[in-house]
């Protein structure tokens, strides 16, 4: 057993301001650790450790799809692609996931002679193969490793990115394309989430009537014009509380009612509390 899942606490965060391109979490037995439809800006690679769940997903203007998991398996979400996971039955399990910058593997796809210089996204959206999932664990265990330099800590990101990137059958053999209409008001509102955004100004943004925006938005990705907003101003909040932004002052900067309000969200998109996501990666934070 890695060293890593031996120590206490059901859920520990790992980041450094040394390699601001990775992130890893951890959640041991995690009970009623569930989440609601969202997305990520960075792109991010899991491993389910125990227990089983179900893995839900929707590529921009495909259907959704919903497969199950369980110990062995590795899951895949592109940046921006609505997804969830959630344990089945409400029993208890296990995962570790690594957030990776999207503009940072981008730059390894180009030097691998990959794509266009914006990141590509993977075909790839879960497998059960044992050498990714091994080399998965292997690289959390070398992040989670409180004594371990940050060089090797980067150089072993550098090297399991790299391997993921270039593996056969890792791209569509045509690329998607987001040819949506609905692409300049996606880009509206995760610009402009932090300021008052009713259904009638979005609609106003995509050229479209209300009732005509959420139909197409829930087809196009799998929930309403809100909920995305919900979840830009998460992420929003994610990124001032790395910043080291009072709780209190992120949840006004983005438009909760109140902390409270701000909380409650917080954990349902992320399944973890403002507090534990901004505690992550302070020095006495990543040897507990």
């Amino acid at each position: 057993m890695k060293e890593y899942l031996r120590q206490g606490g059901e859920m520990r965060f790992w980041r450094s301001g040394e390699l601001p391109f990775v992130e890893a979490r951890l959640t041991r037995e995690g009970r009623g650790v569930g989440y609601a439809r969202h997305s990520h800006e960075a792109f991010s690679i899991g491993a389910v450790l125990a227990g089983r769940s179900l893995y839900e997903y929707q590529v921009p203007g495909e259907s959704l799809r919903t497969i199950p998991v369980s110990e062995g398996a590795v899951v895949v979400m592109n940046p921006f692609e609505i997804h969830a996971c959630n344990p089945l039955d409400d029993t208890p399990w296990s995962y570790v996931m690594l957030y990776a910058d999207a503009r940072w593997l981008a730059a390894l796809q180009r030097e691998a002679g990959i794509g266009e210089g914006r990141f590509l996204p993977l075909a790839l959206h879960m497998t059960r193969a044992p050498a990714l999932y091994r080399d998965l664990l292997g690289l959390c265990d070398e992040l989670f490793d409180a004594d371990g330099p940050p060089a090797a800590k980067a150089a072993a990101s550098e090297s399991f990115f790299r391997r993921l990137l270039v593996q056969p059958g890792a791209y569509r053999a045509e690329p998607r394309r987001d040819g949506s209409v609905l692409q300049p008001v996606v880009d509206f509102i995760r610009d402009h989430c932090t300021e008052h955004l009713p259904l009638e100004r979005m609609a106003a943004e995509a050229g479209l009537s209300p009732t005509h925006l959420v139909r197409s938005f829930k087809r196009q990705y799998g929930i309403t014009p809100h909920a995305f907003l919900t979840d830009c101003r998460v992420r929003h909040g994610q990124a001032a509380l790395k910043a080291g932004s009072a709780i209190a002052d992120v949840a006004l900067e983005c438009r909760f009612a109140d902390q409270s309000h701000f909380q409650r969200t917080f954990k349902r998109f992320t399944a973890a509390t403002p507090d534990q996501y901004r505690r992550a990666g302070r020095p006495q934070d990543s040897r507990r």
